[in-house]
């Protein structure tokens, strides 16, 4: 399909560099330790590369897979080096006991990385609602996403649809903080209604 960059080496870099991979993509792994890069890419095989920390990403899709308070931070250090590039935030910006978001109730972690992100760059928010063990299991769960640009939600519609999951756009950015409210909701029902973290949020369309 085409090169997607991740900034970072943790867990959703590793099931989202993995799906990418066999999606038919190549996965551009980037973080501050490059042994930690170079391995997780080794990991990846084939379709895996490593780039320099701070470098021009290779992918038009850059993935920031960070918790939420490093993500502002690093966008913001990248600099013009996200000049022209989508990025995708996935982080859940929850409290220190997961019940509520350490954001104000105006704003969400993609609001204030496109803040501080070049001009040129686009901000799209996606990849959150879903635990990352259900990611990693397989099926054709729903991928929520918001932004503000029509072509940039159209190329990471395309990437969602390379990895065998469901896009499902939300609207504008401003959507971003009720997608990250939508995380939260995941966290309550995995702890009360559900009573378990084996399952995905999702759309049922019904015929009309």
């Amino acid at each position: 399909m085409g090169t997607i960059s991740i900034i970072g080496t943790g867990n959703m870099a590793r099931i989202i560099g993995g799906l990418a991979v066999a999606g038919g993509n190549t996965a551009e792994i980037l973080g501050r330790d490059q042994s930690k890069a170079a391995d997780l890419a080794g990991a990846l095989g084939d379709g895996a590369t490593t780039g320099k920390w701070g470098a021009v990403p290779a992918g038009d899709i850059v993935i920031v897979a960070l918790l939420a308070d490093g993500v502002v931070p690093v966008i913001s250090q990248y600099g013009d080096a996200l000049a022209g590039k989508v990025i995708v935030d996935i982080s859940n910006p929850f409290n220190a006991t997961a019940d509520g978001l350490a954001v104000g109730e105006d704003t969400s972690v993609a609001q204030e990385a496109a803040k501080v992100a070049p001009a040129s760059a686009s901000v799209v928010k996606g990849f959150n609602t879903i635990f990352g063990h259900v990611l990693d299991k397989g099926g054709r769960p729903d991928v929520f996403f918001a932004g503000d640009d029509a072509q940039a939600k159209a190329g990471v519609a395309t990437f969602i649809a390379s990895l065998g999951l469901r896009p499902r756009d939300v609207g504008d950015l401003g959507m971003a903080h009720w997608l990250e409210g939508a995380g939260l909701l995941t966290m309550g029902l995995a702890r009360h209604g559900v009573g378990h973290f084996e399952f995905a949020l999702g759309v049922t369309e019904f015929g009309g």
